[in-house]
């Protein structure tokens, strides 16, 4: 399960209703990512998926399977942790990003991730958006002092000095993440991929990262489902290793 070094990255895309976002955040990646770095690019879609954004999906791998190998993946498991759940079993690269092709995650901060990645192959490297140099645009703001409070909480909970544990931003090791028995379905599958590699003592660092709102496209998380995060939180804090690992890394 131990990852000795970064060989290159999967990055998971889920798609719903984007079209410009998910071909801007695929623009920007191979911009701005060595060739050598890309494992591969999986955009995610489920039976709900836009024929627009199909139709974007296909032609993203005509302009840029050139540069790295793109395919598309028809989710079987329901929901977008569902996704991610699916894409990582998928992934062939030594480390998965797990992220959004709204540009609610900034595709620049990829190579950022790289690079934490080659420096420490064994860590997690996540986004946050709560330390200098990252931040917020045009986030609502009760929802934004929620966030916080959440975050706090959850950090005492943990005994963690981490920021952003809900943010759905961050690079894994491959290996790690096919080990783990996820149970989370919908979103807070983005806050279980924190807790449970912290609860098997996973080391994580923390690098900037901007938010700023879709400009396409309609959310698929309600305000109020945020609070399920808090079951998850609770639930996960108990687990002991057997109940985290597949039996066969036991």
């Amino acid at each position: 399960m131990d990852t000795q070094e970064f060989k290159n990255v999967t990055i998971l895309l889920p798609a719903m209703d984007e079209t410009y976002s998910l071909s801007r955040t695929v623009e920007i990646i191979t911009d701005t990512c060595k060739k050598e770095d890309l494992a591969e690019i999986i955009i995610i879609v489920c039976d709900r998926t836009e024929e627009k954004t199909l139709k974007t999906a296909k032609n993203i791998i005509e302009q840029y399977g050139d540069r790295v190998s793109i395919y598309i993946h028809e989710q079987s498991l329901p929901f977008v942790g569902g996704a991610i759940r699916e894409g990582i079993d998928l992934a062939k690269g030594s480390h998965v990003v797990m992220m959004s092709s709204d540009l609610e995650t900034d595709p620049n901060v990829i190579q950022k991730f790289i690079r934490g990645a080659k420096k420490y192959p064994d860590r997690i490297i996540t986004a946050t958006r709560w330390r200098k140099g990252g931040g917020f645009e045009h986030y609502n703001k009760v929802k934004l002092v929620c966030n916080l409070i959440f975050e706090r909480s959850i950090g005492l909970l943990y005994g963690v000095g981490l920021t952003d544990l809900t943010y759905a931003y961050r690079i894994f090791p491959t290996a790690l993440m096919q080990s783990i028995k996820w149970e989370e379905l919908k979103h807070p599958f983005f806050l279980e991929t924190a807790l449970k590699p912290l609860r098997l003592g996973v080391k994580f660092t923390e690098t900037p990262a901007h938010w700023a709102a879709r400009t396409e496209g309609n959310s698929q998380n309600s305000f109020f489902a945020n609070f399920k995060y808090f079951k998850t939180a609770f639930h996960n804090r108990c687990l002991k290793r057997e109940d985290i690992l597949k039996e066969e890394y036991l």
